[in-house]
This record gives structure tokens, sequence and C-alpha cells, in this order.
């Protein structure tokens, strides 16, 4: 027998050689183990960055008073007729609350040496059409003293939050220090205090003026109807164009282009998308600017490259044999394909629809073009049509238009609108997860 080992090396000591070899692959691992570390690392960066700075947006400071709806401010006729009651403007419910909020400070006997006009100028702009609305609701509580927690405003706000300090606001004209002395006052007396802001969550946008009432609600009643009509349009579409150029389509020049055409689009950048909407369903078909129809058709466009690929992989990972097993029974190409692959299939066609809705769901730039930015709407629409058709805004627009304005408050909302966008994307990729988890088949 040939011993293959050099003369008087041993087999328990490595050489040179393979201890160089065995040192690179240590490196390699050391490599791979600190890439994964940056990653995780980042990861946790900007977790907390969005946390940390977006979870105040979920709370808002309140001011509570006790405001006489007087019948000789706001029903002067007393008559309860609905239509003389709207003619009384906010502007006529504004000295109600100036004499409320002196009231509040007579009766918590809180000294202050500002005016009635400056007290007031620390609600939100908002508290005048709320207490209009709750009176246009219900004209029965005219006449009555009700107790209300109104928005304060944005500079409170910060002050509670820490965004505004006394030092910071030496040349803000919107807050001074006696104000800022008096909601300590009223924070030691429990009139003013922070909680759930639920209105962020169902509310509309709102104006420079009054940022402490803006809200995502509408935004995202926005994104939710172009999701149905990218999830109606996507779908059908891009899954009929896969089983085609899969299983029935020639191998020759004409699909040869078609498949590098669709791996060429699903690389082409959002915005291109926009300008191809801006151009066709705008400009040419005239469709209704900043409607969620037009930005549903934009990002089907986007997706329907991402399902395409997505699907013919699904397709492609049925074993031959499948098909195989159905025509020698007698199964024509169609029914081989509907009732044996495609079914088979489903599990990653379903992840691949829902990663490119996720996708979809955060795309800006699109958006930006057809004109869906920062909307300010009141009402959720009553109908399917007016939904699609109505002008409104999506959640990733409508971050934009936040992150842009000037006031901070409008920048944390930005932050607290990324977590929601960033809960709805999560949630979406568990789903895809889950469904591939709970229908993979294993070959």
């Amino acid at each position: 027998m040939t011993d293959i080992t050099p003369s008087g090396a041993s087999l328990l000591v490595q050489d040179a050689r393979t201890q160089k070899r065995n040192r690179a692959e240590a490196r390699f691992k050391m490599y791979g183990l600190a890439a994964i570390a940056v990653g995780l690392l980042m990861l946790v960066i900007l977790l907390t960055t969005i946390i940390s700075r977006g979870t105040g947006a979920f709370q808002q400071t309140y001011v509570t008073l006790e405001v006489p709806l007087l019948e000789a401010k706001l029903d002067k006729k007393g008559n309860r007729d609905l239509a003389d009651i709207k003619k009384v403007s906010t502007f006529g419910y504004a000295p109600l609350m100036k004499a409320a909020f002196e009231e509040k400070i007579a009766a918590a006997r809180i000294e202050t040496s500002l005016k009635s006009k400056q007290m007031a100028a620390l609600l939100s702009k908002d508290a005048a059409a709320t207490l209009r609305n709750f009176v246009l609701q219900d004209v029965d509580v005219i006449g009555q003293t009700i107790e209300f927690e109104f928005l304060t405003n944005s500079r409170v706000d910060g002050y509670l939050k820490g965004r505004v300090t006394r030092d910071s606001i030496a040349n803000d004209k919107s807050i001074n220090a006696a104000q800022l002395d008096l909601v300590d006052a009223l924070i030691a007396d429990g009139s003013l205090r922070k909680r759930f802001n639920l209105e962020f969550i169902t509310g509309a946008d709102a104006s420079d003026q009054r940022p402490e009432a803006a809200g995502m609600g509408v935004a995202m009643i926005g994104s939710f109807f172009m999701m149905l009509v990218v999830l109606a349009l996507a779908l059908p579409i891009g899954v009929a164009a896969s089983i085609y150029l899969e299983e029935f389509a020639p191998k020759n020049w004409i699909t040869d282009i078609i498949e590098v055409n669709i791996s060429n689009l699903a690389a082409v950048p959002s915005i291109v998308f926009g300008i191809l909407g801006l151009a066709v369903f705008i400009n040419y078909m005239h469709l209704p600017n900043s409607a969620p129809l037009v930005g549903g058709l934009v990002l089907t466009l986007m997706t329907l490259p991402t399902i395409i690929i997505s699907t013919r992989a699904s397709l492609k990972s049925v074993p031959p044999s499948i098909r195989d097993a159905a025509l020698g029974v007698g199964a024509s190409k169609m029914q081989s394909v509907f009732h044996h692959v495609l079914p088979l299939a489903a599990p990653g066609i379903l992840t691949g629809t829902i990663i490119g809705l996720a996708q979809a769901l955060g795309e800006t730039a699109p958006l930006l073009l057809i004109g869906m930015v920062g909307f300010i709407a009141s009402n959720p629409p009553d109908a399917i049509t007016s939904g699609l058709m109505d002008p409104n805004s999506a959640m990733p627009a409508q971050i934009y238009e936040w992150a842009k304005r000037a006031d901070p408050a409008f920048y944390e909302r930005a932050w607290g609108g990324i977590i929601i966008l960033l809960v709805f994307l999560i949630t979406m990729n568990a789903i895809a997860v889950l469904l591939r988890r709970r229908f993979e088949r294993r070959w």
C-alpha cells in the first residue's frame, strides 16, 4: 500500500498550506458575521430613530374647558333651525371659548397677566371648528354648559413633549414665557394633559396654521382605494400573462424580446411610470387629477413586472412530472395547467402579489407627478365611485408633504406616518410569509 502523506508528515498536524486555507476561511466567516452585525445595527438604529421621533404623533395635548353654549350667540331666533344655526361661523364660537378659558383660570385661582385673547391663543385654531361641528350635530345642546377637551396649539404640545423650551421661544412670536407659566399652572391643576391622539389615525390633513389637527385617516383611505385598483388589475393581468408566456407561448425571438422587456421594466425607476401616467391617464384620457383611480392605474403598471416575474418563477418550480402525468391520463394542455400546475403554484403567486402590493403601497414619486399630495378633506367617501374618483392623497405622499413643511409638529407627524406605513408593510409581508409556509409544497 502506498503512503500518500509526505515523508515525515503526520495527518494530525496541519501543513502550512492547510493552515493558510483555514485562516482564510475563518476570516471569511468573520467578515460575514461582521456584515450581519453591521446590518442589524443599522436596522436597530433605523427603528429606534423612527419610533423615538414618531411616537409623539400618537399623543396630543388637550385642555379641558366647560363652555356655555349661549342661545343669544348661537341661535338668536330661538327656533333651533339648523339652517339659521349654520350661519354662525367659527368666529361666533370664539368668544364662548375665550369666556370659558377665563372662567377656568378664575375657578382654578391661577394668577396671570395675560389677556383673554392671549389665553385663548393657547388653543388650537381647530378648536372653534370642533365646537361648531358638535353643535351642528345636535342643536338641542344649545343653552347648556358642556365640558370639552380641546386641542392646544403646536407650541404648547411641543412644550409638553420637550420640543419647545423656554430658551427656544426667545424669537418665537407664537408663544411667550407668560403663556408657558399659564400652561404649567394648568398642568398642575389637571386641566391640561397629554393623551392618546386617535384623530391622528382617523383624521385628515390640516393647514399650516393647525398642524396639531393633522391626521393620516384620509390618506389611508386613498391608499386603500389605490390598492383595490392594483389588486383588481395587476393580479389577473399578471397571472394571465405569466401563464401564457410560461406554458403556451412558442419559444422564438418575439417572446424573447417580451421577456427581456418585462425584466427591464421591473428595474425602471418608479418616477418614469409617474410620467407615463401623467401623459396617458390625465393629459390624454382626461381622468380626474389626484384621483385614487389614476394612482392605482399608475401603480398597476409599476407592479405588473414584479407579479409576472414571481408568477413565472412559481410556475417553473412545479415539477414537469405533474404536467406529464396530467397529459398522460388524457387531460388537455389547458386542463393540466389550470387543474394541476396553477393550484400548486398558487402560494408563490400569492406571495409575489402581496410583495408587489407592498412595494406599490410605499411608492411616492409616481403619486407626486399625478398630484396626490396633501389634499385636505374632512369626510370619508360615501361610495366606491367617489372613493376612486374624488381627489385624495396617499400615505407616502402625505408623509412627504408633512416632511417638507416648516412647523416641527408636521415633522413629528411625518415620523408618525412612517410608523403607520411600516405597520402596513410589515403586516403585508408577514401575510406573504405565512401563506408561503402554509401552502408551500416540498418537491
